[in-house]
Formats: structure tokens, sequence, C-alpha cells
């Protein structure tokens, strides 16, 4: 996996942030999902890095990344706070100005730190998710039994002792669970995410990622929209049309309150879009990443 790619840590904003680089042209940051690591980027980073340098990073609190003790708050966790860190690195690593291609909670993550650092993102693409205020606020109960991972990180405690006894079992659940079930993912890919989650403190820093989520995260957000703050950088969206967002939500309506300028669709896939269909994502994604503007 990661065939030309370098690997490397960097200590910014206070954490080792532990992340690959490959490729050439302009700088290309890549954010992960739950509960998985900067590996699920492994079947398009070679195809993005033929147009960008691409830096394929672990957030805080997942993969080799720091996964330093939270706060009562929840802030240490914020997405502020884990956009912070992502901003650091890729000025650490000689880009003032970036493009983001996130999925899940990396592209919430990729959302605050779009909206705080309006200088800094150019154009962003997310997966799979839709803005994490609008999901909480318009929670169903489908969407619970769905998503219910969303709910029982929340809890105190009790999630980090069930997933430190079994990471691999809830690895299998979660992911395993989807619409796709465990067929995207290689058995390097698989090993990796156990690998990472069996980790000291790993159980930990998922949880707090949630906690933060359900509650200093949505208070950045109402404050956005009460200042009428707004994404300004062009956003492409896309969602699994076999998953669960456009299910239970209007992915573009609910972007289109809170970006300038934003275009997206479903793509033929379930939540995992650049485990099960990588060279879709590819074609979708790098015209727009590139600049075009007519790619829609």
């Amino acid at each position: 996996m990661f065939e030309g790619f370098s690997r490397d840590k960097k200590k910014v904003n206070g954490v080792s942030i532990a992340y690959r680089i490959g490729g050439g042209g302009p700088g290309l940051l890549l954010l992960h999902g739950h509960p998985q690591t900067h590996v699920m980027w492994h079947k398009v980073a070679s195809g993005l890095a033929e147009k960008f340098t691409v830096v394929a990073a672990d957030l805080r609190g997942y993969g080799d990344s720091d996964k330093p003790e939270s706060d009562p708050q929840h802030m240490t966790y914020s997405k502020r706070i884990m956009g912070n860190d992502m901003v650091q690195l890729m000025q650490a690593l000689g880009f003032q100005r970036f493009r983001v291609l996130a999925h899940d909670r990396g592209a919430r993550v990729a959302h605050r730190m779009a909206v705080d650092h309006l200088d800094a993102v150019e154009r962003m693409v997310l997966l799979d998710i839709a803005p994490t205020l609008a999901m909480y606020t318009q929670t169903s109960e489908g969407f619970a039994r769905a998503y219910w991972h969303w709910f029982f990180l929340l809890r105190p405690t009790l999630p980090e002792k069930l997933i430190s006894d079994n990471p691999e079992m809830y690895i299998r659940c979660v992911m395993g669970g989807r619409s796709a079930g465990l067929g995207p993912f290689t058995v390097e890919a698989l090993a990796e995410y156990v690998r990472c989650l069996s980790q000291k403190g790993a159980a930990m820093g998922i949880c707090e990622d949630y906690r933060a989520s359900a509650g200093i995260d949505l208070e950045f957000d109402r404050e956005d929209i009460a200042a009428g703050r707004k994404l300004a950088c062009p956003l492409l969206v896309f969602w699994g049309g076999e998953g669960i967002i456009g299910k239970f939500f209007a992915p573009l309506d609910e972007w289109n309150k809170v970006a300038a300028d934003v275009r997206g669709k479903a793509l033929p896939s379930g939540h995992y879009i650049a485990e099960e269909i990588p060279d879709v994502l590819l074609k979708e994604a790098v015209p727009f990443l590139q600049g075009a503007s007519d790619c829609f």
C-alpha cells in the first residue's frame, strides 16, 4: 500500500500527527473516517499522487497520531482543534493553501477547518456526511438504529472499556454492518485498523471525538449560523446512494444552508466510497480538485 509514499510524524499544535506524503503538485490533504486511519485512502492514493502532493494524515486520537487526554468540555477533540492540527501540519510541509478530500469524521474536521481558516482551504470534497448539526437535530428512529455508535460512544467510560477489550470485534461490527459488509476492505487495511484501535488511548480518542461532536462542536456550528458565517471555498459533496445519508437527510439542501458554493450527488456506493468504488471517486473528484468549474 502507498507505493512511492514516505511515512513520518510532525509535532504540531502540541501533538504528534502521523502522515504519509507522496506525489507532486498542489497540496491535497486526505482525512479519514471512523474507526479507520489514513490507510482508508490506499486504493486512490496513487491516482491522486499523479496530480497532487498528497498528504494522508491520521487525526488526533486515531491511527499512529497522539491520543492526548481530554477535558470536561471535550475541547481537546473538538473539530476546531483537530482542524488546527491539520492546518499546521500542511503549513509545516510547505503548503499555506491546499485542497481537501475527506470522509466521515475527517469530513467534519474539514468542515470546521474550512470555516475557521478561509485563507488556507482552496476547495474541498466531502464524502458521505451531512452537516453535523443537521444530523443531530433531525435524528429519527431509523437513523438512530443505523448510526447506533453515534449515541453509544457518548456514554462515559463504558464504550472505552468495551472497545478496548475487543477492538477487532468493534471494527467488524461497525464497518461490516454497513450496506457493503466487509467486502470492500483488504486484509491489509483491516489489519491496520485493528492494530491502531488496539493502541493505548485509541478507544478513548474515538469516544472523545464523538463526545465533542455532540457538544462543543454543535455550539460552534450554531455560532456560525447566528453570525451568518458560511463555507466560502468551492465545495463538492458525495454520498453513497446505497447508504444512510441520502435516506434520512437531504444532503445538498443541508449543505446549501451552510456553504456558499456547493454541488454534489449520490454515487453508486455505500458509506466507504474510497474503498468501495475508488475508480469512480477518482473520476468524479479529481477534475473538481484541480479547479474545473464545469465538472458538474
